[in-house]
């Protein structure tokens, strides 16, 4: 892995698990890590229910917008997280996968998303404690 780790999330939409886990990352680790999201069909809109969750703790999601999922993403990224995407996910050798199981928080209010935004957080936590070690998260 590089000086600096980069990792990509991967979710279907690109417009709320993995918006919220990208933001999650550049909040907790900051410049040390280097962070991309897309999706492999990207929606129109980041879900609004996950910018309202995502604002509940303190970070603006509102400006972003989802993006598509490209093999050079994937090639770059030294982690590639999917959160649903499937098969769509190109696989290249070197590269670190993972997969997240985590509810769709699609068309859910935000009573529902914000259990999903806390599990992503920890999970985001425990990346980072593997990525970048000496990282107090």
């Amino acid at each position: 892995m590089a000086d600096k780790p980069s990792v990509l999330f991967v979710c279907v939409h690109n417009a709320g698990r993995s918006q919220m886990a990208a933001a999650w990352l550049s909040h907790l680790a900051g410049d040390r890590v280097e962070v991309r999201s897309a999706g492999s069909d990207p929606g129109d809109a980041v879900n609004p229910a996950a910018v309202e969750a995502m604002a509940e703790v303190g970070i603006d999601i509102s400006a972003e917008t989802p993006k598509v999922l490209t093999a050079d993403a994937v090639r770059e990224s030294d982690v590639c997280i999917t959160m649903g995407c499937g098969d769509a996910c190109p696989v290249f050798p070197g590269k670190r996968y993972l997969d997240w199981k985590l509810e769709d928080p699609a068309g859910r209010g935000v009573a529902a998303v914000r259990p999903i935004r806390d599990q992503i957080k920890t999970l985001v936590e425990e990346l980072i404690a593997e990525i970048v070690p000496e990282a107090t998260a």
